[in-house]
């Protein structure tokens, strides 16, 4: 038999596409945000991994669902279950009593009160004793290791998979927040809706993931590291006859201009809205990107050569924003921006 402390710590990044939680400074669970449950008793059948194997190929008896959408909690049952089913990851074994979990969790800078709201519900229902939120910016740019408290202006921008938060910081606070309902899952969109128009396939979610990651780009010209084509297999639209298509990241470059487009909109206006003395440390110290839509091939190049402003790249986009609720979580007396 197995004791924990009464008084065991999580820092969650509760994500649209992944949640990662940080236990005693370690990442100890790093799941994509799916959970399957019984249509007939609504009981949890699988959680992150092993429920997203199963997303787009369940039965009538099983259903997956991604509770977050936008960045926010779009099924607040199906939420809490994830969560609950998460948090048993890193309570492995028996324990003789159910530990009372302090809880730090990331949430969108432009959630309203009620999103705030439904975040620390679940968190509460999931086992959580004593909840704290973190603005995810503010997370993201303490995980890359930069000096939140200084009386200098820091701007990050957090593409995850639901929303964008852009954000300029300085002495513990946020100055200028934007936060746009546009990310990782509509690029993935527009890869589905390009597929279907111009080459007549039917692509799952799933494959048009797997696009992105294989052949996604910002830019109509990598150089030398422009990745080789990715072959596509699915269904011909009209005839249902299987077809293969071989996708180059020029295509999909020119697919995702939109969507692009509106980040970069974004990124203009939040610094439209900047102090100039706070504006003048911003160009003279870069734009920090992070999250998962950082990794798309030559974005922080486009966007340097679209503002004149240098825009970085964080050394583990992925899991700033973990890592920066981490830290907060150990010191939850010494920053006053915890909700």
């Amino acid at each position: 038999m197995k004791w924990f402390s009464l008084n065991k710590e999580i820092a969650i990044d509760l994500g649209t596409a992944n949640t990662i939680i940080i236990s005693d400074g370690k990442i100890v669970v790093d799941q994509p945000s799916v959970v399957a449950l019984d249509r007939r008793t609504d009981r949890m059948i699988a959680v992150g991994e092993r429920a997203k194997e199963m997303h787009e190929k369940t039965n009538s008896d099983i259903r997956t669902v991604r509770p977050l959408r936008d960045g926010v909690i779009a099924d607040f049952d199906a939420c809490e279950k994830m969560i609950r089913g998460l948090i048993n990851m890193v309570h492995t074994g028996r324990s003789l009593f159910s530990p009372a979990v302090r809880m730090v969790i990331g949430v969108p800078s432009g959630s309203t009160e009620v999103e705030l709201r439904a975040v620390r519900d679940s968190a509460e229902h999931a086992g959580g004793r004593e909840v704290y939120l973190i603005y995810e910016p503010m997370a993201a740019a303490i995980g890359i290791g930069l000096d939140v408290l200084a009386p200098q202006g820091n701007m990050v921008v957090d593409i995850g998979g639901g929303s964008t938060e852009i954000a300029v910081i300085s002495l513990g606070g946020i100055v200028v927040n934007k936060s746009q309902r546009v990310a990782g899952d509509d690029l993935t969109a527009d890869i589905q809706e390009y597929m279907s128009r111009q080459h007549n396939l039917r692509v799952s979610e799933r494959m048009a993931e797997r696009i992105k990651i294989n052949v996604g780009a910002a830019l109509t010209d990598l150089g030398d590291e422009a990745p080789e084509d990715y072959v596509v297999y699915g269904p011909n639209r009209i005839t249902a006859l299987p077809m293969e298509v071989p996708v180059c990241y020029q295509e999909i470059a020119h697919c995702l201009e939109k969507t692009i487009s509106k980040i970069e909109a974004a990124v203009l206006s939040a610094l439209e809205a900047t102090p100039p003395e706070l504006y003048a440390d911003i160009v003279k110290n870069g734009i920090w990107l992070t999250g998962g839509g950082a990794y798309l091939r030559g974005l922080d190049k486009r966007l340097t050569n679209k503002l004149n402003i240098p825009f970085h790249v964080a050394e583990d986009p992925l899991h700033s924003v973990a890592k920066g609720t981490g830290v907060a979580l150990k010191n939850i007396q010494s920053f006053s921006f915890l909700m």
